[in-house]
């Protein structure tokens, strides 16, 4: 399951997406077509920036744009910045391992097996699917 802060980002990223390209806008107008808190929606944005996908301008006529295009961001580069790993559980995730310590032996593992295949499943989804195919 994806938390809310995961959810937000997504729909604020595709809020700005569906804007002309450079157009910003401001985290109030997001935060209210997409029921979105303000306060949250605003670290969610600060995070996003400093991740590099989102630019800002302060003042009149500011507000956040996206720094790259829409087909160029994949959902598993968003659920990492925002959520951490892809992976069900530490022992099978790609960029975040960590043996469990309850397993003598990974390869005979029948839990580790699955979460390999649930975790390779899930990312060939967020890998291979992009902002823009988010946009209706």
């Amino acid at each position: 399951m994806i938390s809310k802060k995961t959810k937000y980002g997504l729909k604020a990223l595709v809020y700005a997406a569906k804007q002309q390209c450079r157009d910003r806008v401001r985290i109030a107008t997001i935060a209210e077509e997409e029921n979105i808190p303000h306060k949250f929606l605003e670290s969610i944005m600060l995070e996003l920036k400093k991740a590099g996908y989102l630019g800002s301008r302060k003042g009149k006529g500011g507000g956040y744009y996206l720094l790259k295009t829409p087909d160029s961001i994949s959902i598993s580069e968003i659920y990492r910045v925002l959520e951490g790993p892809i992976a069900p559980v530490p022992c099978v995730s790609l960029n975040f391992y960590e043996k469990c310590d309850d397993c003598d032996n990974e390869a005979n593992c029948e839990i580790h097996q699955l979460m390999v295949r649930v975790r390779d499943s899930t990312l060939n989804i967020y890998n291979n699917t992009f902002i823009s195919d988010l946009i209706d």
